[in-house]
């Protein structure tokens, strides 16, 4: 589809942009199904499983959704509703200018950078409301008592500038001085870039990374999504959030080894609505007594849980424990087509 914008929608300047939008996913894929008789497809982010086959028009004949196979929790989800103070957090549009949201988050970022060790990486909804809220944090002082603890690095739209500031925020966690990486939902950071090890012992969540609903090229993906596939406007755009917010999470656990504290703060994660359709590794851990916490109660686990962590393991043992030896392979095959019944993906 063509969208034509005559004008800038942020300065209201006459800017004319022209954007040739794909609407339908299933375009991409579709050549892959055409070629191969058997396709797997994996992935971490991929819950809810239940919208991808109608968004990618196949008929799944194996469809599985499994949890995380480790010998301890490798993270600590925590979802915090509410500041010290009892008051909601949230960055939602009617809250995200209430000064009480400011402070909170602000709080909850300097209570976290002095008992997280070595890496920490926080996300924002969008570049303008990190530079925002930054901003608002740097004139309340919470900036200057953040890198009493640990120094401070920001994603910026330019790509030589952020390749940069990751490589001293490496540096920074490498000689123990500590860091802390600004980055924004949907960006180069939270698509492709490992916090493995001490390079991301936490990740923040500040808000649900909706995407802009005034986009008039997402406007139009979501009319044909309701008329073609009968998906509600709110079903795509929650899906497609919590997607983009598991992968934020997902980039602080690496390997069966790793382990971080994962912190969705925004009330609007305690519904159940959104919380269920984080992936499943994500939720085996968020235990009923993670929900709905306060900054301090947070706090609280969070160091709990890192000291907890911090304890020497025998690793070469534990991992062996969560590998398929052969009976378990062939209890895991029991449950599933022989090989005279391959395993299929029928394209539409």
């Amino acid at each position: 589809m063509l969208v034509i914008e005559p004008f800038d929608s942020g300065s209201g300047a006459h800017d004319p942009v022209l954007q040739l939008s794909c609407l339908d996913a299933s375009l991409a894929i579709r050549p892959v199904f055409e070629r191969f008789s058997s396709v797997i497809i994996t992935s971490g982010t991929l819950s809810p499983i239940d919208l991808y086959p109608r968004l990618l028009n196949f008929n799944p004949v194996i469809r599985e959704s499994l949890p995380m196979s480790v010998y301890r929790a490798s993270i600590c989800p925590l979802v915090i509703t509410r500041g010290s103070d009892q008051m909601p957090v949230s960055t939602k549009f009617d809250l995200r200018d209430d000064m009480s949201v400011v402070r909170n988050y602000g709080t909850l970022l300097l209570e976290m950078a002095a008992c997280t060790p070595d890496g920490m990486v926080c996300f924002f909804p969008s570049y303008l409301y990190m530079e925002k809220i930054i901003g608002q944090w740097d004139s309340l002082g919470v900036l200057k008592r953040v890198l009493s603890s640990k120094l401070l690095f920001i994603e910026t739209k330019d790509v030589v500038e952020t390749t940069l500031a990751l490589d001293n925020y490496k540096k920074a966690c490498d000689c123990g001085r500590g860091a802390i990486f600004f980055s924004v939902a949907r960006g180069k950071v939270a698509e492709g870039i490992d916090f493995d090890r001490h390079y991301g012992r936490a990740v923040l969540l500040f808000g649900i990374p909706f995407q802009y609903t005034l986009s008039n090229t997402l406007r139009a993906r979501l009319e044909y999504l309701r008329y073609t596939h009968q998906i509600r406007e709110g079903d795509f755009l929650t899906f497609d959030a919590l997607r983009q917010a598991a992968q934020c999470a997902g980039r602080v656990l690496r390997s069966k080894t790793d382990y971080g504290l994962v912190i969705f703060a925004d009330s609007r994660y305690n519904r159940a609505d959104k919380r269920t359709k984080l992936p499943p590794w994500i939720t085996q851990f968020l235990l009923t007594s993670h929900l709905n916490l306060s900054v301090d109660m947070a706090v609280f686990m969070a160091k709990k849980y890192l000291s907890l962590m911090a304890q020497p393991v025998d690793e070469s043992t534990n991992v062996n424990s969560i590998l398929l030896d052969a009976d378990g392979v062939s209890k895991w095959l029991g449950k599933h087509p022989k090989e005279d019944e391959p395993v299929q993906w029928h394209s539409k």
